[in-house]
């Protein structure tokens, strides 16, 4: 996968950054189909060979979209919370926090390649890459309930993933936040309350 993470210098790492903030942008203001290798280019100020010397396909600058929304937002801040939290429970209630303050940050670029994944190949890799990353936070934190003698009794531990993943789910953060005009903190405590209620015996 292409990744900003080994750039030769600074200025090769800022043009890498301005190309990948060019891609953010198109797909939030005009949507995935007007992502092209020569749109993305135009909008960064940089050449179409530019381009390329980074990213050798749109499959590749999709791919490595996926790390610069990670660093951009910095999403290894915001799970931590979840990965020392004390216990499962608390992990769970770090998981809401997630959902309600981390989730809203990249949704518009996210829902627009889930929404494409359907017919778009690149965007289809690289939805399948965030869903398995999410689905695997999502198990850790359930494995880590039944390891505690935790987890409610009607669940195994593959529905309680699944069932956690869906109440994380954009839909449900995309409801509350932009049609019911909730707060992030009225959205991270009451999903918090729900995750309790549903999972912790």
């Amino acid at each position: 996968m292409a990744s900003i993470e080994t750039p030769r210098n600074a200025r090769s790492r800022r043009t890498a950054q301005a190309l990948l903030k060019a891609a953010r942008e198109l797909i939030e203001q005009e949507g995935l189909a007007e992502v092209t290798m020569a749109a993305v280019a135009e909008r960064a100020g940089v050449s179409r060979r530019a381009i390329y010397l980074h990213f050798a396909s749109r499959g590749e600058l999709l791919a490595a979209l996926y790390d610069y929304l990670n660093e951009v937002e910095d999403r290894d801040a915001a799970f931590l919370p979840m990965w020392e939290a004390a216990d499962g429970v608390a992990a769970l209630d770090a998981r809401a926090q997630v959902v309600a303050g981390f989730i809203p940050r990249i949704m518009p670029t996210a829902r627009a390649l889930q929404q494409a994944a359907r017919h778009d190949p690149d965007a289809a890799r690289h939805w399948e890459l965030a869903s398995r990353v999410r689905y695997e936070g999502c198990r850790q934190i359930i494995e880590r309930l039944a390891g505690e003698g935790r987890l409610a009794p009607r669940w195994t531990t593959t529905t309680a993933t699944d069932m956690l993943v869906a109440l994380s789910s954009f839909d449900v953060v995309g409801i509350l936040l932009n049609e019911r005009d909730w707060t992030e903190a009225e959205l991270a405590d009451h999903l918090a309350a729900v995750f309790r209620q549903v999972f912790v015996v």
